[in-house]
């Protein structure tokens, strides 16, 4: 993967400004260690940080059209389905200098403007610049796999993979508004999908483009999910998904540098990892690598609705049916609490504590081994593996379902601050403007109509900043996460897939069970949800307790602007958790949740209006 970075502006000349691009390029270092470039012109400078992938020497960016410069791209992804799209564009007479994806993207875009993303398989966010008609293309994937942020000052824009990107022009300032206070305690595990968080921030929404001329910016959609009719019956669905998830794992096995698994033993990421070894082995490979995470005491960890079961004994009978070359990364918790600054440079706001602490010193560990790793992210969305889904109370909510009966962490505002906020109203109507982007089925109601809402909702709301959280803290370490349950393809059918066949004779994520069950061992395929772990640590619960009450001591600190001291104060004294922004059970995130808003409200000197 790479990180993009650029801006516009048609009332300055951007080849004095270099500086400045390069400053803004050079804060995605972490996304592309290998190599950099700044492309500048009158009113557009791009900006590129390079992850070498495919076609390690040819792929160098900003990449241009040449022998005359039609286009010049700034692009972080991986096509899947390039060579395809390469042949197709052979066939119409373009000639291709180098053997990377990067310029299918370019010459797709010369060929087919902005239509080009509709052909495309894979995880990308890039930037184009169109030099005949000074106009910029920002374009996200179908899912939102890889990020893309955007910021429209007074005479362009500015962009970029991150926000620290955006940050590092002047033109752009970090402020909280009423909106984004909503967005970061009423809203914080689903957050309003292209709401950048701060005062004027952007994310390209995912499968669209943000067109920026001159005298207007627009944005259209290229991609977005169709409600029809399921005809196949189950025998068909089960071979359909097998199929489409089959041929997605071999396509994203195509890597020019070392490639691995993420397995925790359930049957999303073994599923991913047995087909895995299957493709390869097809193709006279090795051993697929594999990696899990755990936590010293992880076995005296009390089950809940979220982690029923521990991960190790199901790790290990994956990895021996499978035979992958396993390891398991065990994170101590003074190392968690060593990575807490690293996580929130990372994602540029406050995020979910100690469980992106772990998983940034797991992702650190693959590095040292591979660069890129896939993943079972995602398959719980699309096949209604959550336990909301299963919910009867959740599914009647008048709300999002992951929301009902939990405090959020708004519940700590001052009264003044949510008198001004109004946290209830906002979620309220985020949650109406949501259900209003369904795609409805004529003659479809009751339950079925409902869980197609609640599908929308997973693939729309919650889904993006699981997304957003993997990638983030993966290319801070500059590892590539592919995600094969992320397919469009394969997201596109399920959509379509009845809740009966999806979860046949009640049984959770059964089509999927289903589909995988000859590639596993029956404990694997037939394992409950299990939610990603949390560390059982006392002593990483101690010591941000003991920050709390430094916090509560310093007249100073900036999260009581916005957080009443004296619910805090209360809640510390009699031993009760303050709500976490998480919905799956956990005593210490709201702690985390409370530090992280005041230490990066600290380090980003985010001004509040």
């Amino acid at each position: 993967m790479c990180g993009i970075t650029g801006w516009v502006d048609w009332e300055t000349d951007l080849r004095t400004r270099e500086r400045t691009v390069r400053a803004m390029t050079e804060t995605l270092a972490c996304r592309g260690p290998d190599a950099d470039g700044v492309w500048l012109s009158k009113y557009a400078a791009l900006g590129h940080r390079r992850l070498s992938v495919i076609d390690l020497d040819g792929g160098v960016q900003p990449l241009r059209d040449l022998p005359l410069p039609r286009a010049v791209l700034s692009y972080n992804g991986e096509l899947y389905n390039y060579r395809e799209v390469r042949a197709e564009l052979r066939s119409l007479g373009h000639e291709f200098r180098t053997a990377s994806d990067t310029e299918v993207v370019l010459r797709a875009h010369v060929q087919w403007g902005d239509q080009a993303p509709r052909r495309f398989n894979g995880i990308f966010a890039y930037a184009l610049w169109d030099t005949r008609r000074e106009e910029l293309l920002l374009v996200r994937d179908h899912l939102g796999i890889k990020p893309l942020y955007w910021h429209a000052h007074r005479s362009g824009v500015l962009f970029g993979s991150e926000p620290k990107a955006v940050l590092a022009n002047p033109l752009f300032r970090p402020e909280l508004d009423a909106e984004g206070i909503a967005e970061l305690f009423a809203l914080p595990a689903a957050p309003t999908a292209g709401h950048g968080l701060f005062r004027g921030l952007h994310e390209v929404r995912p499968g669209t483009v943000v067109t920026v001329g001159r005298s207007v910016t627009q944005q259209s959609s290229y991609w977005a999910l169709e409600s029809q009719p399921h005809t196949d019956d189950p025998a068909t669905t089960r071979e359909t998904v097998r199929a489409l998830l089959a041929d997605s794992v071999e396509r994203q096995l195509l890597s020019d540098v070392p490639l691995c698994t993420l397995l925790s033993g359930g049957v999303d990421s073994s599923a991913i990892t047995a087909l895995a070894a299957s493709a390869r082995e097809r193709a006279g490979q090795g051993k697929v690598t594999s990696f899990s995470v755990d936590f010293p005491g992880s076995a005296e960890r009390t089950p809940d609705a979220w982690r029923t079961t521990l991960d190790a004994p199901y790790v290990q009978a994956a990895a021996e049916h499978i035979g992958t070359r396993h390891t398991s990364v065990v994170v101590p918790d003074d190392d968690m609490l060593a990575a807490r600054d690293a996580v929130l440079r990372a994602r540029d706001r406050p995020g979910w504590g100690e469980m992106d602490a772990s998983l940034h010193l797991l992702f650190r560990e693959v590095r040292r081994h591979s660069t890129v790793a896939l993943s079972g992210e995602a398959a719980d969305e699309i096949f209604g593996g959550y336990p909301y889904f299963h919910d009867a109370q959740a599914l009647a909510a008048d709300t999002f379902p992951w929301l009902h009966g939990r405090t959020t962490p708004a519940a700590l505002l001052r009264p003044e601050v949510r008198a001004e906020v109004r946290p209830d109203e906002y979620t309220a109507e985020a949650y109406r403007r949501s259900l209003a982007e369904v795609p409805r089925l004529d003659g479809e109601t009751g339950p079925d109509r409902r869980l197609r809402e609640v599908f929308h909702l997973a693939l729309t709301r919650w889904l993006p900043p699981l997304l957003d959280r993997v990638d983030r803290v993966s290319m801070s370490v500059g590892l590539e996460v592919r995600v094969p349950f992320c397919d469009h393809r394969l997201v596109e059918y399920l959509w379509n897939v009845p809740w009966d066949l999806k979860s046949p004779g009640g049984r959770s994520k059964g089509l999927l069970r289903d589909a995988v069950r000859d590639l596993l061992p029956p404990q694997v395929t037939d394992r409950p949800k299990s939610g990603y772990p949390s560390t059982p640590a006392v002593r990483y619960s101690e010591v941000l307790t003991a920050r709390a009450h430094e916090l509560l001591a310093d007249p100073q600190a900036p999260v009581f602007d916005l957080v009443d001291r004296d619910v805090v104060r209360r809640a510390l004294a009699e031993g009760r958790p303050l709500p976490s922004p998480r919905t799956a059970p956990n005593p210490i995130g709201g702690l985390d949740h409370l530090i992280q808003v005041d230490e990066w409200l600290r380090a980003y000197r985010v001004g509040l209006r």
